[in-house]
């Protein structure tokens, strides 16, 4: 089974207190002696994983990075949906997915994954060329979204969105030049919500086949927002949408 490389407080609890079995052992700094270090021990030693001293250097080379806080889990990649019908087949309700086209930056894709969570969205869905994909900064950055969201790659994305289309979901694009406003459109249907990269935007292929474009109304004087930041606008409202509905 594959395995994946874990680090930083909330990621690594998150998975303890989603999935401890898949959790093979964890790496810990033994100059780190604090509560929050003395919580996750606890938490790991009562789900039976297997804890093992390290030093800064030895966890620094793990994941390549400094920023570990002293905590690596080397667990088993979890499988949330294997493929875009799985995840559509198990959504009860009008579906609210967040597409990302063009993503490489993986504290954007973490910070996406976030948001994604803390909304309810159902799913993440990205192509596997021009994404960073997951990776241990991902699940860091997403404090625990990466163990809780699905992550669905597709092959051929503007054929996926065209897939969705015919299963009634709407593909909503996201772009600054965009006349409409996000306040102007439907999200308590089944939507699909297309963010494109800072800069270059959505793909021309991608962009053809959404249904609608919206933009977000812009009143100081930055152009753009980040995309985690653009995609919380959005989904929120969307969230909004589906609460007053609902009343």
């Amino acid at each position: 089974m594959k395995k994946s490389m874990i680090f930083g407080f909330h990621a690594v609890t998150a998975r303890l207190r989603h999935e401890a079995s898949s959790v093979d052992e964890i790496y810990y700094d033994t100059e780190r002696a604090d509560r929050r270090m003395q919580d996750l021990l606890r938490l790991a030693k009562d789900a039976g994983v297997r804890l093992i001293q390290a030093d800064d250097k030895r966890l620094s080379s793990m994941v390549g990075t400094h920023r570990h806080q002293g905590v690596v889990a080397r667990a088993q990649a979890l499988s949330l949906a294997r493929n875009l019908d799985e995840l559509l087949d198990a959504i009860e309700g009008p579906p609210l997915l967040l597409v990302l086209d063009g993503i490489t930056d993986p504290h954007n894709l973490g910070a996406c994954l976030r948001v994604a969570d803390s909304v309810g969205a159902h799913a993440v869905i990205v192509p596997r060329d021009k994404s960073v994909g997951l990776n241990a900064t991902v699940a860091k950055v997403a404090s625990g979204a990466a163990e809780t969201v699905p992550y669905i790659t597709v092959t051929n994305l503007a054929r996926s969105l065209r897939e969705l289309k015919e299963r009634d979901i709407w593909v909503v694009g996201t772009a600054d030049s965009a006349e409409k406003s996000l306040y102007e459109t439907d999200f308590t249907r089944g939507v699909a919500l297309v963010m494109g990269s800072e800069g270059d935007g959505m793909r021309r292929l991608t962009r053809e086949t959404c249904d609608e474009l919206i933009g977000i109304p812009m009143f100081g004087q930055v152009e753009s927002l980040n995309v985690s930041v653009a995609s919380g606008v959005c989904l929120y409202e969307a969230r909004r949408q589906r609460l007053v509905a609902a009343k």
